[in-house]
């Protein structure tokens, strides 16, 4: 239960085609393409900004017990 089967598959993709059309597949495919990649770098840059920011708190209190 729960998983997708070839069948759903199929009824969605021929859902999704007489929406849309055959033509604009292809650009809906690049929209969510790039949107998926701005998704990964911003959390990537969230990310390492994070690191970043634990590091220098880990630096600060290290050198404050010195």
């Amino acid at each position: 239960m729960g998983f997708i089967g070839v069948q759903e598959l199929v009824l969605i993709l021929v859902i999704v085609i007489v929406l849309f059309g055959a033509k604009k597949i292809p650009e809906l495919a690049k929209g969510l393409g790039t949107g998926l990649k701005e998704f990964k770098k911003a959390t990537s840059d969230a990310e390492q900004q994070l690191t970043s920011e634990e590091k220098e708190k880990k630096d600060e209190t290290t050198g404050k017990k010195s």
